[in-house]
Formats: C-alpha cells, sequence, structure tokens
C-alpha cells in the first residue's frame, strides 16, 4: 500500500531506493547531496541493511563494486567533484556488468565551485565520465516525486541490463520538500535470483566477475558484447514527456529543475496566445532523440530553445538531433544561479518573435 509523506528530495531518493530492495550503502559526504547518507546511516539498520561512511569517494565506488558482484541491490551517492573521483570504479562497473545505483547531486563547477545546484555534469553522465566505451542509464527527475519513482526505476532496470543507472539531480531538488507517494517495502528475497553472482555458495559453477582482458581480441569481443546492450537500451528504455507540443511553434527542450521552471513560464506565455511547448527528457541517456525529431517532422516548430543550468551540453544532443531543419537557440545560466520564470519567458518571447537565434546564449 502506498504511503503519502512530505520529504526532502535527499530523503526521498534514499527511501525510495530502500523499500525498491537496496540494503547497501557505501558513501561520503559532499554538500548538497549530504542528507542522502544521513538518512541511509539511521534508516538502513532499521531494515537490517548495511551503512558505511568510507574514507574517501574512491574507496566507496569500489566497495559498491564488491556488493554488486555479491549480487545485492546496493547505491552510492555524491555531488559533482565526489562522482569526479568514482569514475574509475563507475568504468569498472561498466565493465564487469555490474548493476549498481549512484546519485549525483549536482553543484556548480568546474573545481569546487559553488554548493548551489547546476547541470554542468551531463556530459560526464551521458558521455561515460570514466575510461573506454561505456554507457549508463541515465535519469533526470524534476520533482521529488520522481526522484522516488525513477530511483525505483533506476535499480530496476540496472538488475535488468545488469549495467549501473545514474539518477542526476541537482542541489535544488535535493533540498525541496514536497508531497510524495512512497511505494511498499519491497525485501531483497523478493528480488530477482541473480545466477551470476559470486555469492559464495558451494556446489554450483565456478562464477567470475572481472573486467582485465589480457588478449585484444578478448577484450574487443567483451566490447562488442556491451555496444550490443547499449543498442538495446537504447531502443527500449527512452523516456520523454511533451506538454502543448501539438501546436508549438516555438519548442523548449529542457530536463530537471529547469523544465520545471519553464513548464511555469511556458504557461504565462500560452495565456498570451504564443504557440509555445516543452520537450523534457526524463531518460538523458538513452536521449529521446527519434520522440523529439517526430515532433519537429511535423512541420510547425520553427525553432527550438535549449534551457540548461550550465554553458550548453544537452544542447549539443539536440543540435544533432534537429540537425538543421530549424535554428536551436541556446539560453544558459551557470554558477549555482536558477534561472526565474520571467528570464526563461522574455528568451522564449524573443525566439518566438524572431530576435537573435542566439539570445541569452553564454
Amino acid at each position: 500500500m502506498e504511503e503519502l509523506v512530505l520529504m526532502k528530495g535527499n530523503e526521498a531518493v534514499g527511501e525510495a531506493a530502500i523499500r525498491a530492495g537496496c540494503r547497501f550503502f557505501f558513501g561520503y559526504p559532499i554538500t548538497p547531496q549530504n542528507e542522502i547518507p544521513e538518512y541511509m546511516s539511521h534508516r538502513l539498520p532499521q531494515v537490517s541493511g548495511v551503512f558505511v561512511q568510507a574514507e574517501s569517494e574512491v574507496a566507496a565506488i569500489n566497495m559498491v563494486y564488491g556488493a554488486a558482484a555479491a549480487g545485492v541491490r546496493v547505491m552510492t551517492s555524491s555531488s559533482s567533484p565526489g562522482i569526479s573521483l568514482k569514475q574509475e570504479g563507475i568504468s569498472y562497473l561498466a565493465g564487469s556488468e555490474l548493476p549498481a545505483l549512484i546519485v549525483n547531486i549536482m553543484r556548480g563547477g568546474p573545481g569546487l565551485g559553488t554548493i548551489q545546484p547546476a547541470q554542468s555534469d551531463y556530459f560526464q553522465a551521458v558521455k561515460g565520465g570514466g575510461h573506454g566505451d561505456y554507457r549508463l542509464l541515465v535519469y533526470a527527475p524534476s520533482t521529488v516525486q520522481e526522484m522516488v519513482d525513477l530511483t525505483g526505476l533506476a535499480l530496476d532496470r540496472a538488475d535488468h541490463y545488469r549495467n549501473p543507472a545514474l539518477i542526476l539531480g541537482d542541489g535544488l531538488l535535493g533540498q525541496m520538500m514536497e508531497p510524495v507517494n512512497l511505494p511498499p517495502l519491497s525485501h531483497p528475497e523478493d528480488l530477482p535470483v541473480k545466477p551470476w553472482a559470486t555469492d559464495g555458495r558451494r556446489g554450483g559453477p565456478k562464477r567470475v566477475i572481472n573486467s582485465l582482458y589480457l588478449q585484444a581480441e578478448a577484450c574487443e569481443e567483451h566490447n562488442r558484447r556491451l555496444q550490443a546492450k547499449y543498442r538495446e537500451m537504447e531502443a527500449g528504455e527512452q523516456r520523454w514527456e511533451a506538454a502543448w507540443a501539438d501546436d508549438a511553434e516555438v519548442l523548449v527542450v529542457a530536463y530537471g529543475t529547469v523544465a520545471r521552471i519553464c513548464r511555469t513560464a511556458l504557461e504565462g506565455l500560452r495565456d498570451r496566445r504564443l504557440a509555445v511547448g516543452l520537450f523534457r527528457p526524463i531518460a538523458l541517456w538513452p536521449f529521446p532523440g527519434p520522440a523529439l525529431a517526430g515532433l519537429l517532422q511535423r512541420g510547425r516548430i520553427r525553432a527550438v530553445l535549449v534551457a540548461e543550468m550550465s554553458a550548453g551540453q544537452m544542447v549539443e544532443d539536440v543540435r544533432s538531433v534537429v540537425c538543421g531543419r530549424v535554428p536551436v537557440a541556446f539560453y544558459g545560466r551557470t554558477g549555482g544561479v536558477v534561472p526565474s520564470p520571467e528570464e526563461i519567458g522574455q528568451h522564449v518571447t524573443a525566439v518566438y518573435e524572431g530576435g537573435a537565434i542566439n539570445a541569452g546564449c553564454l
């Protein structure tokens, strides 16, 4: 039975993971995601789970590797600089085909930057921030309810594909409080069996978890198999939401926190009879390019505006999909500055009225 509660985004992620059967958390504190390990430190023991504050982010991600190899549902969380430190371990997880949940509550950068929210880790998340040819399933919630829903989904799909999955939030989503419907508590014994896991059982076939291939041909064959799996993900895991797209002449593309700001801005513009719409990727990888291309093929859209809290990252994927059919403008704020609905509305209006297509571009 679902339970309606008021929760902060960071805490909601932790509770959602527990309710989806996660009983192991390894992490290290960094603002603005500290409520996640804090919550897990007192909540996991209540369900016979394990919480470890590791000595570093590097240690934490390698603990995740060990737990995932044993076949349990496991997660870690951090914020931008901490996720950078985890990249080698994330590549190992992908190379060894181990499911795990990673949560990045983004902050402004580069370097130590600021503790304020940003979206400047998009490239790192969707292009493979570590070494080698690998992919993560990447989900971008825009509400605390979606923080809950996508956490459960990410754990399920990670198990299905034997691949790490990433929740890409930001400091605003992590800190805000909203009412959420929590799913019923599931138990690890109710989850699918993992016959590949190195769980120490005697009497079965030998099980090896590994990402090292000393022969080039063997490593290439492993990569071919991984790429086939990623193509399967691309075909089946694209997720998006469109609003007012049927009659839109200008389409705004945004994700996460910025998408909800854009929605407020567009509601006001539509009250003024401007034909504007919103396209929100929910899965950032695989990017829902075919759905976006389908909207463009209808022929009504004459310009696209991409809004991000970055210097321009997702806009590159949008431009690749649009492929010159219509102009693509960009508006971005950086360093932890959150755009207001009013300024988003101003730039959408400028594009709608045929203003400079780079209106607001950094």
